[in-house]
């Protein structure tokens, strides 16, 4: 029976029809590959083949929950049947020293269970709580141990992970002198200690501090910024076979959001800066908009990171800094700016106090003043309310003219 694939293309304003023979082992669905941004409706797949699907040439795996039997049970019968091989050589060998040959088959088979009767164990598997085991047979994926607890599976199944060994500036995964398991190994010169990448994947909420960055502001100064990434996995699948290291891949994406955002924003809010994208200038600064930014930044990274089946729960800012060539002038520009804005204030105040002085004099008649020696008063106020040190008086003992 064959099947019809609908492949619709919307950048291409077109419709293509395919037909799958589902029957034939090695059977795909074939894509007419359009152009950037397109978008594609898949309908009547059947069920077998919705598990492993092929767009553009990248292989999406969906993750399969493996609900593996329980490893005790399993423990103990291979334990009884080591026993069992132990008591067939020990009883083959009293027969061959009597004489009978029939205890040779005995022999035989406690000797071959002795060797290979290792293979089972293998099987048996450890899962702590928010762990995850990805497991192949022979290059296949066969699922994803989630659940915690003692389990057996396929002897020769092969743990997945291809980020075991990779360092990254996180939680739980930064160690100074290896990463893994830490085992104690007894030689003739004394205690030596190496370790053992775990192959399992941790499903705990992790943190990412990359290394600060120098990026150029929306007016062109080179700033430092430092981000923390909060994440996790939630798709064991895609972390492990839709990308080649989904540490790597998470940590080159975090720095390339972190640049494309803050090119986007200024340090201080400068006029006639638009940060939104709708083309009306707006107050936005990394300094003063810190959680806008952070925002931008988790949805820019978790668009990224995706494919690899990762969550972005959360991005801070943990370090905001001009870069050290323009530290100093960009300080004497802030100390400038802020001693202008307290001249003004000064400045504001002296001729609202002058202004007032005047005016109670007038009004109280207290003394008349011509323009000249008004200019005179109002120059000595604004000497006096506006001067960096404190006035001194001098007193005049004759006559003002």
């Amino acid at each position: 029976m064959w099947i019809k694939a609908h492949v619709r293309g919307f950048c291409a304003n077109r419709d293509h029809l395919h037909l799958i023979n589902p029957s034939h082992k090695l059977a795909k669905i074939s894509y007419f590959l359009f152009s950037r941004y397109c978008f594609y409706d898949i309908k009547m797949i059947p069920l077998r083949y919705q598990k492993t699907i092929k767009i553009e040439g990248v292989l999406m795996m969906e993750e399969k929950i493996l609900k593996a039997k329980p490893g005790l049970p399993f423990l103990i019968l291979f334990i009884l049947l080591y026993l069992l091989g132990i008591g067939s050589i020990i009883f083959g060998g009293i027969q061959l020293d009597k004489g009978h040959l029939w205890g040779i088959p005995f022999l035989v088979v406690g000797i071959l269970w002795m060797v290979l009767g290792i293979i089972p164990f293998l099987g048996l598997k450890i899962i702590h709580p928010n762990e995850a085991l990805v497991l192949t047979l022979f290059g296949k994926y066969v699922g994803t141990l989630k659940d915690h607890g003692f389990f057996f599976v396929h002897p020769f199944c092969s743990a997945v992970n291809p980020a075991a060994m990779t360092k990254l500036g996180q939680s739980h995964d930064v160690d100074t002198q290896g990463r893994g398991k830490q085992v104690i190994e007894v030689s003739t010169v004394g205690l030596s200690q190496s370790t053992i990448p775990s192959k399992k994947i941790s499903l705990k909420v992790s943190t990412l501090s990359n290394a600060k960055q120098k990026i150029n502001d929306a007016l062109g100064n080179p700033v430092e910024v430092g981000v923390a990434v909060i994440w996790r996995v939630v798709d064991t699948a895609k972390a492990v076979f839709a990308v080649d290291n989904y540490k790597e891949y998470l940590s080159l994406q975090g720095d390339a959001a972190v640049r494309n955002i803050v090119r986007i924003y200024p340090y201080d809010v400068a006029p006639n800066v638009d940060t939104t994208g709708d083309g009306i200038p707006d107050e936005g600064s990394l300094r003063g908009s810190s959680e806008t930014v952070a925002k931008r930044i988790r949805d820019e990274i978790q668009k990224r990171v995706e494919v690899a089946g990762l969550e972005i729960l959360e991005a801070r800012i943990t370090y905001l800094a001009y870069a050290p060539e323009i530290a100093a002038a960009m300080l004497q520009r802030q100390q400038a700016s802020a001693i202008i804005d307290a001249r003004t204030m000064i400045v504001e105040g002296a001729v609202s106090m002058v202004e007032m002085a005047l005016h109670q004099l007038s009004e109280r008649d207290i003394v008349e003043l011509d323009p000249e020696r008004k200019a005179a008063m109002v120059s000595n106020l604004l000497v006096v309310l506006c001067g960096n040190r404190d006035a001194q008086p001098v007193v005049n003992s004759g006559s003002l003219y």
